[in-house]
């Protein structure tokens, strides 16, 4: 940011100068009875959008028009004056990095799971097959009916089941983990949980600044450039 003296041009490609002056004045074609404050007085609500964008050196040209940097929300309330207040401020507008400070961290939480592995070893049918759907979120195993083919092979599980229900795994995705499944004898041996050891499910949710998916490419990007510069650090230790 620009200290004292110095040119606010030298740092039109990372600062943002938004500035916002404002005063409370008494309304003289209001009703001497009126209590609404906002008939009473001028600006006794200072909103977000009466910050006003300040462009500087190449900023005149790259955010001009409808390109023009405005407040994601301009009806956020940021104080109250009453007659004889009034705010005169600048602010300069950052890009940092979440080290810097909490501030400028995109992310509200994120966190990672391994996606759940359910395999079925030995076939759960009928009645069974419904109590196994029921011990799993609504979506992760589905009842399907035993087709003629599969009755009629050789050494077939499903041989005398024809049309009967069985149970498949639909969607092990949305499985919680929560095992309920093996507190029952009649499901043991039946089915093994467990996890895909090289398969993560990111959860990110954002602040709004960027796009969910958005964050976690450019998280990637940055983590392959600290790779590289300690691949590089590495090197230059050998030498």
């Amino acid at each position: 940011m620009p200290g004292e003296g110095e040119e606010p041009q030298a740092y039109d490609y990372n600062t943002v100068v938004l500035e916002l002056k404002v005063e409370c004045t008494v309304n003289s074609e209001a009703n001497n009875r009126e209590t609404d404050s906002l008939k009473k007085y001028h600006n006794a609500h200072v909103y977000a959008k009466d910050l006003v964008f300040k462009p500087y050196g190449q900023q005149v040209y790259e955010f001009a028009g409808e390109d023009a940097i405005g407040t994601t929300y301009p009806d956020i309330l940021i104080a109250k004056l009453r007659p004889g207040q009034c705010i005169d401020l600048q602010a300069h507008a950052i890009k940092g990095i979440g080290s810097d400070h909490a501030k400028f961290c995109p992310v509200a939480t994120a966190s990672y799971r391994l996606l759940p592995s359910i395999e079925i070893l030995r076939p759960i049918i009928g009645k069974d097959a419904e109590n196994f759907a029921k011990c799993f979120p609504k979506g992760v195993i589905e009842l399907e009916s035993i087709t003629r083919e599969e009755a009629s092979q050789h050494k077939s599980s499903y041989k005398g089941h024809e049309g009967e229900m069985k149970a498949v795994v639909k969607d092990a995705m949305r499985d919680t983990v929560s095992r309920e499944c093996l507190r029952y004898d009649e499901f043991k041996g039946k089915v093994r949980l467990g996890r895909v050891r090289d398969h993560f499910i990111f959860s990110i949710e954002s602040l709004g600044q960027w796009d969910s998916d958005e964050l976690f490419l450019e998280s990637v990007k940055i983590l392959r450039l600290k790779c590289e510069a300690l691949k590089s650090s590495l090197v230059n230790l050998t030498q």
